[in-house]
């Protein structure tokens, strides 16, 4: 008698198809934080610190970092902390995963044919390692903040105000991620009152995003909810309410 297969149940795929959407949304961002680039040209110049900007300038990273924001958020809605952090941690060791492979491909010679030279490889991700430290010391912080503070938000409301506990919990755990990873990637480099400003443009932004995303998330929170079925979806969201481990 052949032994049946095992067949994933409807919470462990979508618990899967989230972290993967998660950790590559998060590999990305690390992988491109180094390029900086200019969002818009001031219409007239700013004094932060000492300093005098004529244009907003934020790292690359920021594009894929929406996509974390959207994540988190649904993973605690539907797994919890125990949910949520598992994938944290789980992304943790993929960025030191990337680290080691950008280590690799960049220890191996380019060859006389290859279209991108040693030198250009280098100047792109040899700085990489140092934006990888601040960018787990930095995810740490801030996914262990936006945890804690959407259950709290979550207690407080009594389950209500899906956007409030979504934006919210992002509003206090985003300043921290991006001060600590660009003051540990670029001290040195750059002045501190420019990675201060930077922190603030980087920072700005990702609350325009929170709040500009929140349609997604009411969208998303439906889909997920049409593909569990109303009964199954409703027990996952109340077991993380109650703070149970939901998965």
């Amino acid at each position: 008698m052949r032994p049946e297969v095992y067949v994933l149940s409807r919470p462990q795929k979508l618990f899967v198809v989230c972290t993967a959407i998660f950790i590559t949304a998060l590999v990305i961002a690390e992988a491109t934080s180094t390029k900086f680039f200019t969002a818009f040209k001031l219409p007239f110049p700013i004094h932060l610190f000492g300093m005098t900007f004529g244009e907003v300038v934020m790292t690359t990273g920021v594009l894929a970092f929406p996509v974390t924001f959207i994540i988190t958020d649904l993973m605690n809605e539907y797994f919890g902390k125990k949910g949520i952090r598992f994938v944290t941690l789980v992304g943790m060791v993929m960025i030191g995963f990337e680290f080691l492979l950008l280590q690799a491909a960049i220890a191996v010679p380019a060859a006389s044919i290859s279209p991108v030279s040693q030198e250009a490889f280098e100047a792109v991700f040899g700085t990489t390692g140092r934006i990888i430290l601040g960018s787990l010391t930095a995810y740490l912080l801030g996914q262990l903040a936006d945890i804690t503070l959407f259950h709290w938000l979550r207690g407080l409301t009594r389950g209500r105000f899906l956007w409030l506990r979504a934006t919210g919990s992002t509003f206090g755990s985003q300043f921290i991620d991006t001060f600590v990873v660009l003051t540990i990637a670029f001290a040195g480099q750059l002045a501190f009152q420019q990675i201060l400003a930077i922190t603030l443009f980087n920072y700005g932004y990702k609350l325009l995003i929170a709040i500009a995303i929140t349609p997604l998330i009411y969208l998303a929170h439906w889909a997920m909810d049409a593909y569990l079925g109303k009964e199954l979806a409703h027990q996952l969201t109340a077991k993380a309410a109650a703070r149970q481990d939901a998965f």
